[in-house]
């Protein structure tokens, strides 16, 4: 028996194992999958759904199994769009959206929706002018976040079905043709050429109350001041009433020549006066006070 023969029976004898082996190996490479974290594997068997496989080892049935779609779960944005929309006061605008969204149930995504990214699309720009269509130029302009706030939950609610979360809907701007804009800018600036003027005039006015508020003051002091000069005077002349009752017509002599002494010293001492006129009895007077004042001590 030569070399030849002595293979043909070995790999006879073992052709049947060998195969065996080969089958397995197959059987366990088409069995077992692995899916990555930012995917999931849609798994149909004879044309219908199976399962979906999530992250990690997963296992199907060679032969009979097959992964049919491998879906990316990661956030996706569609390319920014421009669509049309007329306000509730006829004004033409162009608006710009920005859509963010994920699969999150990949089995509705691929078996109830074709394309995804014209489907969102379609559906986010009849929401915006519908709802730009409920309002007027100026409120689309001022209550911005408030149109975000109403296309997200709308845009939301109706794509729940295709198995997909809208995480962000934005609209990045409101355009205007030239001749509303050119009317804008000068409705704008008659606008604050009014409250330039206004304020203007609320300051001329504020000025005025101010003025006639420091007037009032004054005049208040000065009526205060007033009062109390005459309640002084009032009370030197009680006392020099009184003083004279008590000290017959010398104490009264002694005041008024106190009182000349104290403005002939008035006299002598302005700024410049290089010569003093004094009255004639203007030596009695300080003869006069000087005797009393002796007197008195």
């Amino acid at each position: 028996m030569d070399f030849g023969q002595v293979i043909g029976e070995v790999l006879g004898g073992n052709g049947v194992l060998l195969a065996i082996a080969v089958f397995i190996i197959v059987c366990v490479f088409l069995g077992v999958r692995i899916v990555p974290q930012s995917e999931k594997h849609v798994v149909e068997r004879f044309g219908r759904l199976r399962a979906v496989l999530g992250p990690g080892i997963n296992f199907i049935v060679p032969f009979l199994d097959r992964v049919a779609h491998k879906i990316s779960v990661l956030e996706r944005q569609l390319p920014n769009a421009l669509q049309d929309a007329i306000t509730a006061d006829n004004v033409l605008v162009k608006v710009e959206t920005s859509v963010f969204y994920r699969i999150t149930e990949p089995e509705k995504t691929v078996y109830r929706i074709r394309d995804v990214d014209a489907a969102i699309a379609t559906t986010v720009a009849g929401i915006v002018r519908s709802e730009i269509g409920k309002m007027e130029l100026d409120h689309v302009q001022s209550n911005r976040a408030q149109l975000i706030d109403k296309v997200r939950e709308q845009v939301a609610a109706m794509v729940d079905d295709w198995g997909i979360e809208v995480t962000r809907a934005e609209i990045l701007d409101v355009n205007l043709d030239e001749a509303t804009r050119a009317a804008m800018l000068q409705q704008l600036n008659a606008e604050r050429a009014r409250r330039a003027q206004v304020t203007e005039a609320e300051g001329k006015k504020r000025a005025v109350e101010l003025s006639a508020d420091a007037e009032l003051y004054a005049a208040e002091q000065e009526a205060k001041a007033r009062r109390i000069s005459a309640e002084a005077e009032a009370y030197a002349t009680e006392v020099v009433a009184k003083a004279i009752k008590e000290n017959g017509i010398e104490a009264a002599q002694y005041q008024v020549a106190l009182k000349q002494v104290e403005a002939l010293t008035a006299v002598g001492q302005g700024a410049g006066k290089q010569t003093v006129i004094v009255p004639a009895n203007a030596l009695e007077a300080f003869g006069d006070a000087f005797k009393m004042l002796k007197g008195r001590v």
